[in-house]
């Protein structure tokens, strides 16, 4: 589910070999992130630890944008715009290629000593879950061939690549694990992915899409990640679980605009897509476009 086919050989090029300003747009900002890395490493702008600071920064991203490439078939839905899904692979490829140069700068940082690199991932529950996420993440991006889906099955290919869910959930644990006491990034990619199985379980539930269904539901999710936050706050530092909750407050009571915690961007995003909602252009149904063709 997370990676369509294509059999366009240029990335910017649509199924037929037409050049696709989407698919241009979404080439350039998934290649961004390499490009700014390189620079600031070039301008020796990544600290003392650079190698560690650009490991960090391509795990941040493989996560970022395996949450938007899993974010392309509710946006689709919600937004009833179907061209979305000519850039989900695109997306899904880019987030395994920035997980594997994760891996790769983990071991130039270690210097490419295979024994302590195979140490530290055997000793290190967290490295035990990221290379599991990433080896799962490999076999998606291997399997998102068009030949790989003749090959397998359209039901068979389905179902593996509906393992991108709990691949996900690795992820970000293993994101939230090695960035110990300050989780805010982890928590707010755990929100966003969070309002995105939201979306899935409407479509499952066969909830209609309205204003109200999406703005509950992004309400719904935003309390719920101001709770995971609170609860992680409070289990690892022993903090008083009411006063790390009353943080999300702040922005009201000291109108600071830097106070937003992830779950009010859960909930501004949510709220945001039901605004969209009702102002989208419907696509048009099959039966809508029999009728216009007879016409």
């Amino acid at each position: 589910m997370a990676f369509a086919a294509t059999g366009s050989y240029w990335p910017w090029n649509d199924r037929q070999g037409r050049f696709s300003a989407m698919r241009a747009g979404c080439f350039a900002l998934v290649l961004a992130p390499a490009l700014i890395l390189a620079f600031q490493a070039w301008s020796h702008q990544l600290g003392s630890k650079p190698w560690t600071q650009a490991v960090h920064d391509t795990g941040t991203w493989a996560l970022r944008i395996l949450v938007i490439t899993l974010a392309v078939t509710p946006l689709r839905r919600i937004l009833d715009w179907n061209k979305l899904i000519g850039i989900r692979r695109m997306l899904g490829l880019s987030a395994m290629a920035y997980a594997l140069g994760h891996l790769a700068l983990y071991c130039i940082d270690l210097a490419f000593d295979w024994g302590l690199i195979l140490s530290e991932i055997v000793k290190r529950f967290y490295l035990v879950v990221g290379i599991t996420a990433l080896i799962g993440l490999v076999a998606l991006g291997i399997t998102s061939t068009d030949g790989m889906i003749r090959r397998l099955g359209s039901g068979r290919w389905q179902r593996l690549h509906n393992l991108v869910y709990p691949i996900a959930c690795l992820g970000l644990f293993h994101f939230a694990l090695q960035s110990k006491i300050d989780v805010t990034q982890p928590v707010l990619l755990t929100g966003l992915f969070a309002l995105l199985l939201a979306y899935r379980g409407l479509n499952r539930f066969k909830v209609p899409l309205s204003f109200t269904s999406l703005a509950l539901t992004a309400l719904g999710v935003g309390l719920a990640t101001a709770l995971a936050e609170t609860g992680w706050y409070a289990f690892a530092t022993g903090a008083s679980a009411w006063l790390i909750f009353q943080a999300n407050a702040d922005i009201i009571v000291y109108q600071d605009w830097t106070a937003l915690r992830p779950g009010h961007w859960v909930a501004a995003v949510g709220l945001a897509l039901a605004v969209l909602h009702l102002f989208r252009r419907p696509a048009p149904k099959p039966e809508r476009m029999r009728r216009h063709a007879r016409a």
